[in-house]
């Protein structure tokens, strides 16, 4: 007994560290982190170099909803409220009616293709419908890739909020089929609305409650530093479990108890992020090597054209048409709407999904779980590997709008308004150019070449320093953007301008300056009121507002998306989109509306005038002569004969 549970350990803690180390072959290739863990798997189990035959399906699926709570806790705590305001309405679109109409289409193509009854392909549909928090997360977190705040937003909303959904679809398929019910009448359709809307309505009011539950539990107890993070881990861990019991959705409750948390003061917060952040590489490397050892490559054979012909459609058709239909009166750009069809990756979640058929041993539940392995290894390689060649040639990169800064959080013993953050000094910051450091932050600590310096003699921080500074929690950003370094092509022309303005400028006497024509309308608005009147709400650096010959970029923002930097060039350039067959926006549908709106009055203009140059020529007039023969000896006036000049001349 001492001896399988020694090796046990063993090989549990020897596949969770050769999974960390194998991230920095990821990193070196450029392969998704998360494929890797999942190859990690299969390479250890009963098909692989390591032969570990592991077929424990109900213990996968029992760690895999532990490592999916602890996961979707820390992607909430992690998510800004602004964030979630600016998405909001999108990313629940796609959360609920994209995961739908997803399973709808996958499900009606594996019903052809496997011959399986409807339902059974409906629920293969429902397994694969939600996209993999875990493996978006990462990628727009931890890969490097800077997007638009909005695309960001709604990838990050859709994946940590979709996965209810498609667990509420595949239970409830998984009940049916077991229960025998193969058909879907008013009656069932109304059950399962009702069901849906009490699973998520429980879920959302367990999140808030328990979220605040939470936050006053641990501001009101004091304990021991070390003990903060693990209450707070296992509070969130019971909300999911009672909030299951309770009839509602246990992963929507522990998502939004992270919102709640992470959007106040609660004590211990910067303890709590990094302890969460290892708790979550832990979630998702036992994750994905446990559903790896489940797998039996061997056994993919059976299915593998199916399989790969239902992953293209999950890919090219599915979830572009349910992006493109959810997105679509929201105002997405083109090449916005394609790139989050393409960031729709499968994941754990969908082989934890896959689970439950064996789990309930429904007849093809092998099938079933087979093929949804060989989707989610076509998404993670095709789609995970493209991502950043995809947005780059979308044009969808934007520039970090700050480079990097070192800084280390220390919370004060029993203060939730102040503490100390220690910042190194980077070379290209702005305070080692010589900015002054705020008045309300005090510096505390200076630490040069090893040694500490008192502050009176320290002189102004140079490159390199390590600045002790206490400060009020809230005023972290400010000083982010002073001890920061310098974000890549800061000063690339063709990014950013030639001549750096203020945004307070009226564009009237830029226009002056430079010699290029105002309109009248604009002569007393600034720079910032034109371009804010052009771009709208959604406002990145090195967006462009073309006027006349010239192009006015934006250079800076600040957290509310307002302009703070302006930049001028010289010379207008003209955007280059791809061209794309399908994805048309909301602006493309009204340019084609209304050229077909215009087409419509001119048929009507051009049949309105035919009628009456139609009716000019059957119309007899007043004073022509009757029908009938002319008596003998008289003939008819000129004016009661028209001509052919006549006619044309009457209206």
């Amino acid at each position: 007994m001492l001896e399988t549970l020694n090796l046990v350990i063993l090989i549990a803690a020897g596949l969770v560290a050769v999974s960390v180390f194998t991230s920095l072959v990821s990193f070196r290739v450029g392969a998704p982190l998360l494929l890797v863990f999942l190859l990690v798997g299969i390479a250890a189990g009963e098909d692989g170099p390591g032969g570990i035959a592991f077929s424990d399906a109900r213990a996968a699926y029992f760690i895999g909803s532990i490592a999916l709570a602890i996961i979707l806790f820390d992607s909430g705590f992690r998510t800004r409220l602004s964030t979630f305001r600016l998405a909001a309405a999108p990313a629940l679109v796609l959360a609920t009616l994209g995961v739908g109409i997803t399973s709808a289409v996958v499900g009606t193509a594996a019903h052809l293709l496997f011959d399986w009854s409807w339902v059974e392909g409906l629920l293969l549909g429902a397994i694969v419908g939600s996209t993999d928090a875990a493996a978006v997360f990462f990628l727009l977190r931890v890969g490097g890739v800077h997007l638009r705040e909005m695309i960001s937003a709604t990838l990050e909303v859709e994946s940590g909020s979709n996965d209810p959904m498609a667990i509420f679809l595949t239970m409830t398929l998984v009940s049916m089929i077991t229960a025998g019910a193969l058909d879907f009448d008013s009656g069932t359709a109304g059950g399962l609305a009702l069901q849906f809307v009490q699973q998520m309505g429980i879920g959302l009011a367990a999140g808030l409650a328990g979220g605040y539950a939470i936050v006053q539990l641990v501001n009101r107890v004091n304990l021991e530093p070390a003990l903060y993070p693990i209450v707070v881990l296992a509070l969130a861990l019971a909300l999911s479990g009672a909030t299951s019991l309770a009839g509602g959705s246990g992963f929507l409750a522990v998502y939004v108890a992270g919102i709640t948390c992470g959007n106040v003061r609660i004590r211990q917060q910067p303890a709590l992020k990094n302890f969460q952040g290892g708790m979550t590489w832990l979630g998702q490397i036992g994750m994905f090597v446990t559903l790896g050892l489940l797998a039996t490559p061997s056994q993919f054979g059976d299915v593998a054209l199916p399989g790969l012909v239902l992953a293209a459609v999950l890919i090219f058709v599915a979830r572009p048409v349910a992006v493109w239909l959810c997105l679509l009166p929201f105002g997405f750009t083109r090449a916005e709407i394609a790139f989050v069809s393409w960031v729709g990756l499968r994941g754990a979640v969908s082989i934890l999904l896959a689970i439950l058929p064996l789990i309930a041993g429904l007849p093809n539940a092998q099938a079933i779980f087979n093929v949804t392995f060989l989707i989610v290894l076509t998404s993670l390689v095709l789609q995970g590997w493209t991502i950043r060649p995809m947005a780059k040639w979308l044009k969808l990169i934007v520039p970090a709008r700050r480079g990097p800064v070192e800084r280390i959080e220390l919370e004060l013993p029993g203060g939730l308004d102040h503490e100390i953050v220690c910042y190194t000094v980077h070379p290209a910051s702005a305070v080692a150019r010589g900015a002054r450091i705020p008045r309300w932050a005090r510096p505390t600590l200076i630490l040069r070449d090893g040694k500490t310096i008192r502050l009176q003699k320290a002189g102004r921080p140079e490159a390199g320093d390590r600045v002790y500074i206490l400060t009020n929690a809230r005023q972290v950003p400010v000083l982010d953007a002073l001890f920061a370094g310098a974000p890549e092509d800061e000063h690339d022309p063709a990014l950013f301008g030639d001549f750096p303005l203020d945004p307070a400028t009226r564009i009237a006497d830029v226009g002056a300056a430079y010699g290029f024509r105002v309109e009248r309308r604009d002569a007393e608005l600034t720079l910032k009121q034109v371009m804010e009147r052009e771009l709208g709400d959604d406002i990145e650096p090195t967006d462009r507002v073309p006027y006349g010959d010239i192009d006015l970029v934006v250079r800076d923002i600040n957290d509310d998306h307002g302009i703070t930097a302006v930049g001028l060039a010289v010379e207008h350039v003209e955007p280059e989109e791809p061209v794309l067959p399908f994805f048309f926006s909301r602006q493309d549908l009204g340019k084609v509306s209304r050229r077909a709106m215009n087409k419509v009055k001119m048929r009507r203009a051009r049949k309105k005038v035919t009628a009456r140059r139609l009716s000019s020529f059957d119309t007899p007039r007043k004073d022509a002569a009757p029908d009938g023969p002319t008596e003998p000896g008289t003939a008819a006036k000129p004016d009661q004969v028209p001509d052919d000049t006549t006619r044309r001349s009457q209206p």
